[in-house]
């Protein structure tokens, strides 16, 4: 272990901390932001409705759309705790991000189409349409849940990083922010939100670009930084297919293809700001934009954790007892190379909170209407006077429950890690509900409600006894390995003064043990990688699905709507003989009857779009 002397702690307490300018430039983040909320909530010439202050009357604009999606996949959690991930197991992380090359064209030509081609708003909706209302309750429940214990980690994340350079209470700052968040989501509804992560993404490319710019000057280069890394280990990739190992290729590609797929795709926090741009070809810009952006940032976010493990190559600030945790790592980084730069601290800790503020802001806004249609319109008389002071109520109540769930998430060890773990339980079977509904005709409503209790049950017994195994030691990821051996060429503004180390020696024999990258132990599916927890979710609710619908069949004159299928499969559609009688192979033109609204499209060769309500549309 290594021991430091209480006075080189003191000393990083008094180096590490903010100046005036760095508070200067936080607190004119956070103006901005209350300050955009103000504008929409007050002095925007807009409709006081629920599709005003939930869609901005689909009026949007492509790029802000986009800009705002981009900044809600940045969250608090991404640019601390991904840099913390390649720092500590490697860069392999980096086939996550590249997985939304993929993402883009599915979501464009396989997934939003059905959104737009059934005019749906809420992404669940689309659910009860397709299946039946108990399966769209049961999957808005599986949202409201995550929600409920995500929102208090987006907040803390970056308060945690400026407990680290201010020395200021944690949850001191937590309230404090929070509740501009609340103020300007309240006020200003989704088109605060939007324009808040407009200005709120411009902090955040300019910080993280120049965080991993300057870290690598620090380091001596690009050469330098990857000739480091790759001594170190962090540049190993495994190609292999033992699930067990923690990052494979294999696990974080198809892991971040239904992660941004589940995501941007199939969750209302973003397909409510798809949806809200007046088009289906605004929404396939805005996707490809959204998929460039995401793909830049997060690459050098993952690269930041790179350049941070070359900075530190021979002195690990772990290990020498300056940082207590990986995800504290990031801060110490940014004070260490950009502390001498004024307000440089103060935009790296503003970029960590307009993420988080992004992504909280989003949160809350969907989360709102979705509880307000699903759980509280039915039981009230509605008008959307009255629908909106609920919604913005519920704001209210969200964003305090926010700052109390900090009080939790503090005990947390590794944030990724416990994120990715805690979302999986529901995340497969809500991308596999959506993906059986849009591709397997046959499934009904019967077969997937049970599909999805499965997926559920089964992941929830696998999780369990994979955290049980955790704490009995039986599975243990340690860290790529770090050393002290070159502390004294290291002066961080004088922090380490003096240090001993003392290596613990190694044991007679190995121990039986399931570690970040390999295993002596049987094959046990509770020890299997988190990252394929989503898969194996997806795979049992279509498993489950698919086989009930060879008993549970749907009736031999039941319809099959082609709006309620992907583009991809209207041509394999089955069609009863009625149907091939009464519709025309060819739509008439609508000035040959004077009524568009009877036009009707049959899809031979999948080239013509279905009809919706009865009209044509785009």
């Amino acid at each position: 272990m290594t021991l430091i002397e209480n006075s080189a702690a003191a000393e990083a307490a008094k180096s590490f901390t903010f100046g005036v300018t760095d508070y200067i430039v936080f607190v004119i983040m956070l103006l901005t932001s209350a300050g955009i909320g103000v504008y929409f909530g007050f002095f925007s010439k807009s409709k006081n409705t629920t599709d005003e202050y939930l869609m901005g009357s689909k009026q949007m604009k492509t790029i802000p759309i986009a800009i705002s999606l981009v900044a809600s996949q940045l969250s608090g959690i991404a640019i601390m705790s991904v840099p913390a991930e390649t720092y500590t197991f490697g860069f392999s992380y980096f086939f996550m991000v590249v997985a939304m090359i993929l993402v883009v064209p599915t979501l464009n030509y396989i997934i939003i189409p059905v959104f737009y081609k059934n005019n749906i708003s809420n992404c669940y909706e689309y659910l009860q349409m397709r299946f039946d209302k108990r399966t769209r309750k049961l999957i808005t429940a599986s949202f409201v849940f995550n929600a409920f214990l995500m929102l208090p980690v987006y907040i803390f994340v970056p308060a945690l990083a400026f407990s680290q350079v201010t020395g200021i209470n944690i949850h001191l700052i937590n309230a404090i922010v929070c509740s501009i968040c609340i103020f300007y989501t309240m006020l200003g509804g989704i088109k605060a939100v939007v324009w808040t992560d407009v200005v709120q993404a411009g902090i955040m490319v300019t910080s993280v670009v120049l965080v991993g710019i300057l870290g690598t000057i620090k380091v001596g280069g690009l050469g330098k930084v990857f000739e480091l890394a790759e001594e170190g280990g962090r540049l190993d990739f495994y190609y292999g297919l033992d699930p067990r190992v923690r990052n494979s290729v294999i696990s974080l590609f198809t892991g971040g293809i239904l992660l941004w797929t589940g995501h941007i795709g199939l969750n209302q926090s973003c397909v409510q700001r798809i949806v809200s741009l007046p088009s289906m070809e605004n929404a396939r810009r805005a996707l490809i934009l959204t998929g460039v952006g995401v793909i830049i940032i997060m690459g050098f976010n993952a690269f930041s954790g790179i350049v941070m493990f070359a900075r530190y190559s021979g002195c690990d600030p772990i290990k020498a007892g300056l940082v207590q945790k990986p995800d504290k790592m990031m801060p110490f980084f940014v004070q260490d190379i950009m502390g001498h730069l004024k307000g440089m601290p103060g935009v790296f800790i503003s970029c960590v909170f307009s993420a988080a503020l992004s992504t909280m802001s989003a949160n809350l806004n969907s989360l709102a209407g979705v509880v307000y249609f699903d759980y509280i319109k039915p039981f009230i008389r509605h008008t959307d006077a009255r629908a909106n002071a609920i919604m913005k109520i519920f704001v209210v109540a969200m964003g305090s429950y926010c700052i109390l769930g900090g009080l939790i998430v503090q005990k947390f060890n590794s944030i990724l890690q416990t994120i990715v773990t805690i979302t999986s339980l529901s995340y497969g079977a809500v991308i596999g509900v959506f993906l059986v509904g849009m591709f397997v005709p046959r499934v009904n409503g019967k077969c997937v409600f049970s599909g999805i209790g499965v997926s559920l049950a089964v992941m929830l017994w696998i999780i369990v006894n994979a955290q049980m195994r955790f704490k009995s030691g039986e599975m243990k990821y340690e860290m790529l390995p770090t050393t002290l051996d070159q502390c004294e060429d290291y002066s961080f503004h004088g922090l380490i003064k003096s240090f001993n180390v003392t290596e613990p020696p190694p044991p007679l024999e190995k121990p039986l043990v399931t570690t970040a990258f390999e295993s002596n132990r049987p094959f046990s599916i509770f020890e299997v990688s988190f990252y394929w927890y989503k898969l194996m979710g997806l795979v049992l609710l279509v498993f489950t699905s698919v086989a009930l619908s060879y008993v549970w069949k749907r009736e031999d004159d039941e319809k099959y709507d082609p709006k309620l299928y992907s583009p991809v499969i209207w041509r394999f559609l089955p069609k009863s003989p009625k149907e091939m009688e009464s519709v025309p192979l060819k739509a008439p033109h609508p000035a040959e009857n004077g009524n568009a609204a009877t036009t009707t499209i049959l899809l031979p060769d999948g080239h013509e779009d279905p009809p919706i309500n009865g009209n044509l549309k785009q």
